[in-house]
């Protein structure tokens, strides 16, 4: 069965919010889990095996219990710490669950590195949740290290539900043989909201073309929050074009990092982004997630996304384009914050001699596809 391919969805409108910090999230996810009547579908790059999630488990054999369909599918990667009890105690409850990406032969290296990244929630075909957040202590700011945990996810009430039903149905299918597109009770007769957005698929290609677009078309500033900096040599010359035509680019990244060597990935393009004009920004407070990308006030991207070389090139991602303005204040306001948590990365600190950073610099090189 062939996963879905890369899609971009007809503009859609619906109502939506934005949400950045983990707590108020996920008291609304669980809310409107437990108000769910008819259907719950969920993937997530990650759920932990810890505390939350295990609360988030239970919630689910809950509801499939009472009667509601459940059905979870988890990147078999991020979520490779779920417990073999836990799945097998969703099962017992009725819960339909299922790994993305389970190795595949004959092309057994490259099914070993892929990786469903999206996170996507349509509850009773309704409601539906995209974004960074996954499931686990340290996006509640529970986390020893990483906290507070700064993301951004979006929750969509209106006609773009039916596109991110669409996809979790069509990488359900992939993973499980199991084929639901078609069915009724899962696309109910959504009424259009007020905002204006497009959702966007990609699986490996594709997303490239995208962000290329989006660049190409900023006339006055770029702003682009992202925990992993690794463009494509494409991304890096749009970026450097833009600044060359007087656009203003504003790159945050986190200061303190959750994998080895993401950060000495992110230096060459640094150096040459900070000496041609570009301000490169390093979040405090916290881990910074975010994968939020603002075009000249008109266009805001949010979705799973990295800047990165991975999810252009190997993961399963879902982005959406929004055109609105009310929403893009929203977010305007939220990226102030960031700015405002953020510390000036200086082209003289990366070009002071440090023969440990060199290393690492180099190693991360080699690796940046996969990092």
């Amino acid at each position: 069965m062939k996963q879905v391919t890369n899609i971009k969805y007809p503009p859609r409108k619906s109502d939506m919010t934005v949400f950045t910090s983990g707590k108020i999230l996920f008291d609304d996810f669980m809310k409107e889990i437990k108000l769910a009547q008819d259907s719950i579908h969920i993937l997530f790059y990650i759920v932990k095996n810890d505390k939350f999630s295990k609360e988030f488990l239970k919630l689910l054999q809950t509801k499939a219990e009472a009667g509601v369909e459940v059905r979870l599918l988890v990147d078999r990667i991020g979520s490779k710490n779920i417990s073999r009890e836990s799945i097998q105690e969703l099962k017992k409850s009725g819960v339909h669950f299922s790994f993305s990406f389970k190795p595949k032969l004959p092309f057994l290296f490259y099914s070993i590195q892929k990786r469903n990244h999206r996170k996507i929630t349509v509850i009773d075909g309704r409601i539906g949740y995209l974004g960074g957040f996954n499931i686990g202590k340290e996006y509640i700011n529970q986390g020893e290290k990483l906290n507070p945990w700064r993301d951004y996810h979006v929750k969509i009430t209106g006609e773009g539900v039916k596109d991110l039903q669409e996809v979790f149905l069509s990488d359900w299918v992939y993973d499980t043989n199991e084929d639901y597109r078609g069915t009724p009770a899962y696309f109910p007769t959504l009424v259009p909201g007020t905002q204006a957005h497009q959702v966007i698929v990609t699986n490996g290609s594709h997303l490239e073309q995208t962000l290329t677009r989006l660049i190409q078309q900023a006339e006055k500033k770029i702003i682009i929050g992202t925990p992993y900096f690794i463009p494509s040599q494409t991304l890096f010359q749009e970026l450097r074009s833009a600044l060359a035509r007087k656009v203003s680019v504003t790159v945050i990244v986190p200061e303190m990092s959750d994998h080895a060597l993401v950060k000495e990935a992110s230096f060459p393009y640094f150096r040459v982004l900070l000496k041609e004009g570009a301000a490169i920004l390093q979040f405090q407070r916290g881990f910074y997630h975010s994968k939020v990308i603002l075009i000249d006030d008109i266009i805001c991207d949010v979705g799973t996304a990295n800047f990165d070389k991975r999810s252009l090139f190997l993961n399963s991602e879902i982005n959406c384009l929004i055109f609105d303005r009310a929403f893009i204040e929203d977010v305007k306001k939220e990226l102030a914050v960031d700015i405002a948590e953020s510390k000036p990365l200086s082209g003289d600190s990366l070009s002071s001699i440090n023969v440990v950073r060199t290393a690492k610099e180099s190693l991360a090189s080699i690796l940046s596809p996969f990092l």
